[in-house]
């Protein structure tokens, strides 16, 4: 009886909290009902698409000279490094004989001790004279041992035939003695003995003034040879020349061949401008035809005006230049070597308070080209790396592959791609989506080419 009243009793305790949770539920179902009957339904959001601003230009067709860009340092035409070519001892050096001085032509710079060379010269020149009186005796006694030929032929003729008579009034008429004859014929001989005699005199004559020739002739070149030397102990300025460096002086023994003065002739300036061989085989200008024989070498290039401009200050300091020739290729860089000169009027030419333009001067060289033709000018960072421009069409934007022509300082200018009145847009975008709305105000082409030719002065 007890066991069962237990049992009724827990399961009264368990009714009555599963009843208590029910009311519970049944209570917050209640008020979540309500609560959601006050609130108020969300307001339904508009979407409305962003327009991104940008900057276009509209593209127009125009003929632009290329100008091939490089640098290079000037620096003389001519040079000269200057040395002794005699051995001696310097007893004299120009006064202004210092790096930098100019140095007029003609002007000696440095002179050797020239008493050795000119007691040489004083010898051949003796040599000389002794070898000419030589010669002029061994000719007059050849004149005269010619004249004495005709003489001697008649007095031998003579003797003969006076020895031939009396042998034949001898032998045949017995006229006359053996004592004459032999006379006569003794007097034959001699004759002939003279006449032979002088005869191979004569021979050895021509011989003998051809041997004092040749040794008049050698020692006139030794005459000379010693005036030479004697003239090269003075060594003189060739040009009109600016001192680069000087390593003589007074009580120096210079030895043949030991530089002494380097000259630099500033007359004439040439600038080394290295292009690329693919700019220089597209844009460079050559002439077809030339009046030169064919070589295999750029011989026919323009000499067209060049601008110079130095480097540390370009907007002060510019000069105008002629391209003269194509001095180098280099099969390992790939580039071409060109040349431009100068000259001194135009070097020397200078702006208020501007420096003249002189050798070791690093300088920009602009180089007229040919004329790209129906070409579109964009600045260069309209242009993306994968030759890529953004279009503005009816306020959207589009992207168009280009091809570019040429890249010159900040500019791009594209041949193909783009068509004449399209809109282009100049503002640098990073990876944009195909057909977003754009904004567009137009570009300011007059103000960005100001600044492009500003920035590239």
């Amino acid at each position: 009886m007890t066991a069962r009243k237990k049992e009724e009793g827990t399961d009264r305790r368990v009714f009555f909290r599963i009843a208590v949770c029910v009311a519970i539920l049944a209570v917050g179902i209640a008020a979540m009902a309500v609560l959601s009957k006050l609130k108020k339904p969300p307001v339904e959001a508009v979407e409305t698409e962003q327009a991104l601003k940008v900057q276009a230009m509209r593209a127009v067709y125009e003929d632009v000279p290329v100008v091939l860009r490089g640098h290079g340092n000037a620096a003389p035409v001519d040079t000269a490094t200057l040395s002794s070519q005699v051995s001696g001892t310097v007893v004299f050096v120009h006064p202004r004989l210092d790096v930098g001085e100019i140095i007029p032509k003609g002007d000696v710079l440095f002179r050797i001790d020239p008493r050795d060379y000119e007691t040489a010269l004083e010898q051949a020149q003796a040599s000389v004279a002794q070898w000419t009186s030589t010669v002029e005796r061994l000719r007059r006694e050849y004149q005269r041992e010619q004249a004495r030929l005709g003489p001697l032929t008649r007095t031998r003729d003579l003797a003969r035939s006076e020895f031939e008579r009396l042998r034949r009034l001898y032998t045949q008429n017995k006229v006359g003695t053996r004592s004459g004859v032999e006379a006569a014929e003794k007097a034959y001989q001699q004759a002939l003995d003279q006449l032979n005699v002088l005869r191979r005199s004569l021979a050895v004559y021509p011989q003998r003034i051809q041997e004092a020739e040749s040794n008049l002739r050698s020692a006139q070149a030794q005459r000379e040879q010693a005036r030479i030397r004697l003239e090269r102990c003075t060594v003189k300025a060739p040009f009109d020349g600016r001192v680069t460096s000087v390593s003589v002086e007074i009580g120096q023994y210079l030895a043949p061949g030991t530089p002494a003065v380097s000259l630099a002739d500033d007359s004439m300036l040439e600038i080394a401008v290295s292009l690329d061989s693919r700019d220089a085989r597209r844009w460079l200008l050559f002439d077809r035809t030339s009046s030169r024989p064919p070589v295999a070498w750029f011989q026919n290039i323009r000499h067209v005006p060049c601008r110079i401009r130095w480097t540390e200050d370009p907007s002060g300091h510019e000069w105008t230049g002629t391209l003269h020739r194509v001095m180098d290729y280099d099969r390992k860089t790939r580039t071409v070597t060109v040349a431009v000169r100068v000259t001194a009027q135009e070097a020397a030419r200078t702006t208020a308070g501007g420096l003249p333009l002189v050798a070791g001067m690093f300088c920009s060289v602009d180089i007229p080209g040919k004329t790209m033709e129906r070409v579109v000018r964009v600045p260069r960072w309209a242009v993306t790396f994968d030759n890529t421009v953004y279009l503005a069409v009816n306020k959207r934007l589009k992207t168009v592959d280009v091809q570019v022509a040429r890249i010159q300082g900040d500019e791009a200018f594209l041949s193909d791609g783009v068509q004449e009145g399209d809109m282009v847009i100049v503002t640098r975008l990073v990876s944009p989506l195909e057909d977003m709305l754009l904004e567009v105000e137009p570009a300011d082409r007059k103000a960005a080419r100001t600044a492009r030719e500003d920035k590239r002065s």
